[in-house]
């Protein structure tokens, strides 16, 4: 709901020709970039990296006193 209501608040700005229209577009312009690539890594990136490591695919932790697995 965050990122929604961003997204709908933050075109408005981008779009704007008034007076100080050009400061507002150099800030707007990243926290769209920021927006898509958060919104993105929430929804695709960080669910398949859960996945993986519960399914054993990728290496968790060590605990002292045990041996890392050899990879051969």
């Amino acid at each position: 709901m965050i990122v929604l209501s961003a997204f709908f608040g933050l075109p408005p700005i981008m779009w704007s020709t008034g007076v100080g229209a050009d400061m507002m577009k150099r800030i707007a312009a990243p926290m769209v970039g920021g927006l898509v690539t958060s919104f993105a890594l929430e929804l695709l990136v960080y669910p398949a990296v859960c996945v993986l490591w519960k399914k054993g695919a990728l290496p968790g932790p060590e605990t002292p006193g045990e041996e890392a697995p050899s990879v051969a």
